[in-house]
C-alpha cells in the first residue's frame, strides 16, 4: 500500500496527500496551510488535481520553499498562472501565481518519481480535473470528482454535471471495487461503496 500523510486545510477543509514514491515525495494539491504543515518534510513534486483556489492556494509557496516541480493539466494553467483569474469571475479570491513545470493528460502507466499512475481526465467539476489511479496499490487520488456519498459541485464556471457523472461512471466506477478513493474533501471511501450507495452516480 502507498504511504500517505494527509493534511486538511483552508476554509473549505480541503485535503492534500503526501505520498512516498521511489524517487521522492509527491504532494497532491496545496490547500491553504499546507506549506507550513509540510515545511519539515521533503517535497520533490507537487501535482495539482485541478485549479480551484482551495486546492492551489499554497502552491507557489511550496514550490518556492522546496524547489519542486509542479505538474497539472493544461486547462489548470490559467487558473494558477494568473493571480486575478478568480477575481475576474466574481470571486474575491487571489493566489500567488506560478508557472507549472510540466503538463499532465490522460494516459496509463505514467511515471511520477518512479510511481506508476493511470491518469484519468474527468472534467465536469471544472476543466482539467484529473484523478490518479495507482493500480498496484489499490488507490485513487480523486480531487473533487467523487466523494463519500457525493460528487464535486458543478455550478461554478466551467462546470458540467452531466459530464461529471458520465466520467465517474465510465472511468472510476469501472475500477476494482476495493480501490480506496482519497478525495479532495471529506473521508476516504471505496469504488464499491460509491457504486452501491452514492445517489448521484447509481445507474
Amino acid at each position: 500500500m502507498l504511504k500517505f500523510k494527509t493534511f486538511t486545510g483552508g476554509p473549505y477543509e480541503t485535503n492534500c496527500f503526501l505520498v512516498e514514491a521511489p524517487g521522492g515525495n509527491i504532494l497532491f494539491d496545496a490547500p491553504e496551510g499546507a506549506d507550513e504543515h509540510f515545511a519539515g518534510e521533503r517535497i520533490d513534486l507537487l501535482v495539482l488535481t485541478h485549479g480551484h483556489w482551495d486546492h492551489t492556494a499554497d502552491a507557489a509557496a511550496i514550490k518556492r520553499r522546496h524547489g519542486c516541480r509542479v505538474l497539472c493539466h493544461a486547462d489548470t494553467v490559467p487558473m494558477v498562472s494568473d493571480g486575478d483569474f478568480f477575481e475576474r469571475l466574481g470571486f474575491p479570491l487571489r493566489i500567488e501565481p506560478l508557472v507549472p513545470d510540466g503538463l499532465l493528460g490522460e494516459g496509463a502507466g505514467q511515471d511520477l518519481l518512479g510511481l506508476s499512475a493511470d491518469v484519468l481526465d474527468v472534467p465536469g467539476h471544472c476543466p482539467g480535473s484529473l484523478c490518479f489511479h495507482f493500480p498496484q496499490h489499490g488507490a485513487l487520488v480523486g480531487g473533487d470528482v467523487l466523494f463519500c456519498g457525493g460528487i464535486g459541485r458543478w455550478d461554478l464556471p466551467g462546470g458540467d454535471g452531466e459530464l461529471l457523472v458520465r466520467g465517474i461512471r465510465e472511468k472510476i466506477l469501472k475500477l476494482p471495487g476495493d480501490t480506496v478513493v482519497w478525495p479532495g474533501h471529506g473521508p476516504s471511501t471505496t469504488v464499491a461503496a460509491e457504486a452501491r450507495g452514492n445517489p448521484f452516480v447509481r445507474a
